[in-house]
């Protein structure tokens, strides 16, 4: 592919701008498909939601008006002229189903309105907004009061408007300073623009292929962002691997080669090692599919498919386009020779004495650095066996948005509001009477414990049309994220179900809400979890396995990939799950960790630190076949890749660190965690642990191919041989083949 585009420059970027352009056209021709309520059920809640929906009789999503005085006690009349202009606003707008009676709050200040919608909890956002323009309407008409707007859909539109400013203040931050870095690596304008040029055009190119993506496994609004958080990292850093070897092979070639020999010759070593290493996080996103979660077959899709569209951009556009380059930089330097000018050469640059006083540990003793540093990631892992799994719920977003101002008002005055239980039952109709006793002497239980609310008047029971199916709402005034609030469920499930509805016979019971959403996805994903791990680490053997032949390499790879993620995951848990970070990092702890965050970690950086893996070990292996013994060749394949290993670790940094000043807390902990993690795997996992460790294995790093003992055997029979030649003539190019066909 790489000799092809070389070849046919024009043809290669014209078809590559093609693709994007086909790819966003697609897309957008055939929408974005999102998920449904459907998709979301995990567990006995889903179970639950999908009974009291066939029913007809589900929790609907609603909008609560808050009605107060701006100071002092709220005036009956001005209030009851308030509650009717509401009333009848919302009355008559289309995403309406009813409005309920007013309810007054206990010390009478406040009154609120609920609002029931239309339509879907999918449709809440597009739903929403007309609502609240009637809200500031009435506002407007009634100034001696404060009249407001909060509920499930107008937190939801809150977070979603928020998250977008988000992610626009993350981009304005890390496109500077990739631009800085790699202004620093190259030392040139136009080779600064062709990383942001490829990364950009593959996120565009994948936006257009989720979209069409989506209408296989559904969207669920993670998806995009993950295409730029992904997209943004390895477009650049591939992109950065193959010019960083494409200008290695222009120094050695001293002029000899022309820019389509240079650019193929990256390409059987750069470019073999991307596309293993885009084949390697490839395959380590499938295990998010073993989740059978919505939202990780979303991540998983986003990420498969940017990662996917990126390899394809380096190993197609981007030689055209440096072929293009290479010839630009030629004429320049022909007319500068025909003027009597002279040309300043490519040069080799090693590596300066802040890398080197980093490789002089694992080089003068090993077998101590080795130790030392894996003792201190274990230090690092220790807090993760205290991490406690939290589903963040409405309680957790952040308090500049609105909706979640006017939410806390209204927790102020009706505390019972915070938490709901449906309590489902499905039963013969005949029972219905039955079924309705026993839901009211659970109710009578529930009232006089203390995990509950205890409202005035008659249980909350609902029944449906056919009396086949009946519901219960259980109100309870503690935080959805806390212990006492999941409690309250399992008193729930565990005692009164069982004392009452349970002992009916033939009936279906399940129970649903946001704890019970929340308390059930936390179980699901703890079961998958070691399905999940046990498929990486297979995965991650086998993908070193296959593009190094080396099963040491493959075990080796595992283990460091392990303490890499646990050492990460112990900083992530001692810095969120406690208190003492959160004026520092702006957060609100849940004294827990988001339970999505430890899953999409374990797989996304089993990929990602493959990219390291693949480049540096490739520079290793490469230079052992050339016959250089392992102990150099390890030394001179660190030392010639820290400097690309460096910058990339930088942009990858800089992309995941804009995430922790985002006001999302699950975003937060994704963006600290992945740039923890990157910053260990390049810092400590590759340029101490794993010299160390392969320094001491020495020559049995390769078992069981005998591929590098023939190479060194080679070069032994070179240099004894009688007709040795004095000079040794540029091998860039052979050796690169050397290494593409024999693996």
């Amino acid at each position: 592919m790489a000799r092809w585009s070389a070849l046919h420059p024009w043809r290669a970027i014209v078809g590559w701008l093609l693709f994007v352009v086909l790819c966003l056209v697609g897309g957008s021709a055939a929408g974005m498909n999102s998920a449904t309520s459907e998709d979301f059920r995990v567990g006995e809640a889903g179970r639950a939601e999908a009974l009291a929906t066939e029913g007809g009789v589900q929790f609907r999503s609603t909008e609560q008006v808050l009605i107060r005085a701006r100071s002092g006690p709220l005036d009956k009349a001005a209030a009851d002229a308030a509650v009717k202009d509401v009333t009848a606003r919302m009355k008559a707008l289309p995403e309406v189903a009813s409005v309920a009676a007013p309810v007054r709050s206990a010390d009478g200040r406040v009154l609120r309105v609920p609002v029931e919608l239309n339509g879907s909890e999918q449709d809440d956002q597009k739903n929403v907004p007309p609502l609240q323009a009637q809200t500031e309407a009435a506002a407007k008409a009634h100034p001696d009061l404060v009249i407001e707007e909060t509920g499930d859909a107008s937190v939801s539109k809150g977070v979603d408007d928020q998250r977008n400013k988000d992610l626009k203040f993350s981009e304005a931050i890390t496109l500077p300073i990739t631009l800085i870095t790699l202004a620093v690596v190259f030392g040139s304008v136009v080779m600064v623009g062709v990383p942001l040029l490829l990364a950009l055009t593959s996120i565009m190119a994948t936006m257009g292929l989720a979209m069409l993506a989506s209408h296989l496994l559904p969207d669920t609004g993670v998806g995009m962002s993950m295409i730029l958080l992904i997209g943004m990292a390895v477009g650049v850093d591939y992109t950065l691997f193959y010019l960083k070897r494409e200008r290695e092979e222009r120094a050695r070639a001293g002029g000899r080669l022309t820019s389509e020999a240079l650019v193929e010759a990256a390409a059987a070593t750069a470019g073999r090692a991307i596309v293993v290493s885009g084949l390697a996080v490839i395959v380590s996103t499938t295990a998010l599919f073993l989740a059978r979660d919505v939202i990780f077959d979303s991540l998983a899709t986003g990420t498969i498919l940017v990662v996917a569209v990126a390899v394809v951009s380096s190993v197609t556009v981007l030689p055209a386009l440096l072929v293009k380059l290479g010839h630009r930089a030629e004429r320049r330097a022909a007319k500068r020779r025909a003027r009597g000018k002279s040309v300043r050469a490519y040069g080799e640059q090693r590596p300066g004495r802040a890398w080197n006083a980093l490789l002089a540990p694992a080089r003068k003793r090993p077998a101590l650095t080795l130790c030392l540093a894996v003792l201190a990631l274990l230090g690092l892992s220790l807090p993760a066996l205290d991490m406690n799994l939290k589903s963040p719920a409405r309680d957790s977003f952040s308090r500049e948005i609105d909706a979640m101002k006017g939410y806390d008002r209204l927790l102020d005055a009706f505390p019972e509001q915070r938490v709901r239980h449906l309590v489902v039952v499905r039963a013969a109709a005949s029972q219905a009477g039955d079924v309705r006793a026993a839901l009211t002497a659970l109710d009578r239980a529930a009232r006089a414990d203390p995990l509950f609310a205890h409202p005035s008047g008659a249980p909350l029971l609902r029944s449906s049309e056919d009396r086949r199916t009946t519901t219960l709402e259980l109100n309870s005034p503690h935080p959805t994220y806390s212990t006492k609030a999941e409690a309250s469920l399992d008193h729930i499930r565990d005692d009164y179900l069982p004392a009452t509805v349970g002992r009916l016979p033939g009936v279906e019971t399940a129970v649903t809400g946001e704890v019970p959403r929340g308390t059930d996805y936390v179980e699901h994903q703890n079961q998958k979890l070691p399905l999940v791990l046990g498929f990486l680490l297979l995965m991650t053997f086998a993908m070193t396995v296959y593009a190094f032949r080396s099963v040491v390499l493959g075990l080796l790879s595992a283990v460091l990939n392990l303490l890499s993620v646990a050492s990460a995951i112990g900083l992530l848990v001692l810095v969120f799950q406690g208190h003492w970070a959160e004026g520092l990092l702006s957060f609100d702890s849940l004294d827990g960790i988001s339970s999505r965050v430890p899953l999409f970690l374990f797989v996304i950086l089993f990929g990602l630190s493959m990219d390291y893996q693949v480049f540096v070990v490739s520079r290793i292996r490469e230079a052992a076949l050339n016959g250089v013994p392992t102990r150099q060749a390890v030394l001179d394949g660190i030392a010639s890749s820290a400097k690309v290993v460096t910058s990339a670790a930088i942009v990858m940094v800089t992309v995941f660190a804009s995430f922790v000043m985002l006001h999302i807390l699950e975003m937060k902990q994704m963006g600290f965690v992945l740039a923890v993690a990157v910053l260990l795997d390049a810092f400590v996992i590759r340029v101490m642990i794993l010299p160390a460790a392969l320094l001491l294995l020495g020559r049995a790093t390769w078992w069981p191919s005998g591929a590098i003992r023939r190479a060194e055997a080679r070069a032994t029979a070179r240099h004894t041989a009688p007709a040795e030649a004095t000079e040794r003539p540029y091998s860039g190019h052979s050796a690169g083949r050397g290494v593409a066909q024999d693996g």
